[in-house]
């Protein structure tokens, strides 16, 4: 990403990348190390995104957004709910009431984070995205202080709409991010 990124021009196409990850903590920017409760074998690794520290793993999607705002003159604020938006709307197809909870950037259902985000913006391009929790092992998130909230929670789709795969919401989810972006 940050290659990609470093390379752009103003005819470089946007891309969106989608992935899971092997299991690892990922420590933004301006992430305090103490958000990080005990370790618990998961690598941590310091990134170049905003934010303070998620939990990555098998189950969850992260789709990373490598993006030239200038071009599709988005502000980082609208980028933010357009993507927040976009996670609504993909949990909304399956009978999922989620929302955004002020003062903490994300999207949530009954108050526990189901969809995180974290950006890197830098002379118009960004880059990383967002990470939605479709079925994987919660567990990790109790070692962490996810985002930097204390006793924040979290929660899957698997556990709010049983029978859906990984490969159903990922089409999901470009289709709204493609939507509004």
């Amino acid at each position: 990403m940050q290659e990609f990124t470093a390379r752009r021009d103003a005819e470089t196409p946007d891309e969106l990348w989608l992935c899971e990850h092997p299991p690892v903590f990922t420590l933004g920017l301006a992430g305090k190390p103490e958000h990080l409760l005990r370790d618990i074998g998961v690598p941590v690794i310091k990134i170049d995104r905003g934010g303070q520290i998620t939990y990555h793993g098998p189950g969850q999607i992260v789709a990373y957004l490598l993006l030239d705002l200038k071009r599709r003159e988005l502000t980082v604020k609208t980028l933010v709910n357009r993507m927040e938006q976009a996670l609504i709307d993909s949990l909304a197809g399956y009978g999922v009431a989620a929302a955004r909870l002020a003062g903490a950037p994300g999207v949530y259902v009954n108050g526990a984070k189901i969809g995180a985000l974290g950006l890197k913006v830098k002379n118009g391009y960004c880059h990383h995205g967002l990470a939605l929790n479709v079925a994987m092992d919660l567990a990790p998130f109790a070692a962490i202080n996810p985002c930097g909230y204390e006793g924040m929670a979290v929660t899957q789709l698997a556990d709010l709409a049983p029978d859906i795969t990984s490969e159903q919401v990922s089409a999901t989810l470009v289709a709204q991010l493609e939507r509004y972006l």
